[in-house]
């Protein structure tokens, strides 16, 4: 992109984006399934992680979801919880938020966490002081509804055309696409680059590391590169 038609602004998502933790999330679930009597496989579970968890509970309890989703989910809290020390960003992950914020990117971070997981994550990132966050209590429906995405594009005060939008799942990049914004994948948070490029991804990189090494590859580069 040209200086005129670059974006000023970028959503990143958070969880398999900037910090590892999709697989802690797949575990904590795994557990919870158990907990409540509805057994789940491990490999189930990933294809939906990066959703909200009310869509993941729907389509992996069936017909048990009214009657043991809350359980579920309570138990996947509990879980998760005791896994939050194993939480880490990715490498690159503070480096790139730093680098954009100083370049007058606006930076915003949009995710389906729920608020009390949100608060791990943000204590891992440790770069509140350069970015805007929206997470799932601030809009009505979760990825890959478009919601997040408009909410981000709200708090940056631009367009759809002048934001790009980094995930690692599928679901980002539908909420992304819904909302008009091109959307970079990196492969993270156990994605494959041609589910991401079927779900409509504008590039496809590694990890947010190879978004700093490049700055060629995507429309994320030209913000750098400034």
């Amino acid at each position: 992109m040209t200086g005129t038609d670059a974006p000023t602004a970028v959503l990143l998502d958070i969880d398999g984006t900037l910090v590892d933790s999709n697989f802690l999330h797949v575990h904590a679930w795994v557990q919870a399934f158990a907990e409540v009597g509805h057994p789940v496989d491990a490999w189930r579970v990933h294809r939906r992680i990066g959703m909200g968890s009310g869509r993941l509970l729907a389509e992996l309890l069936g017909d048990d979801a009214e009657r043991l989703g809350d359980d579920a989910k309570e138990q996947h809290t509990a879980r998760y919880a005791e896994l939050a020390g194993l939480l880490r960003p990715f490498d690159g992950a503070r480096e790139l938020v730093r680098t954009l914020a100083d370049r007058g990117v606006r930076v915003v971070l949009s995710t389906s966490a729920a608020p009390e997981e949100l608060e791990k994550l943000r204590a891992t990132l440790d770069v509140d002081d350069l970015v805007q966050v929206t997470g799932a209590e601030d809009v009505d429906e979760a990825k890959p509804e478009p919601d997040l995405v408009h909410a981000a594009l709200d708090l940056a005060g631009v367009p759809a055309d002048r934001a790009v939008f980094v995930g690692d799942s599928v679901w980002d990049v539908e909420a992304a696409v819904r909302a008009g914004v091109p959307c970079v994948g990196v492969l993270s948070g156990g994605t494959s680059e041609a589910e991401l490029r079927d779900a409509g991804a504008v590039a496809v990189v590694e990890d947010v590391a190879a978004l700093l090494r490049d700055r060629d590859a995507t429309p994320v580069g030209a913000l750098l590169r400034g």
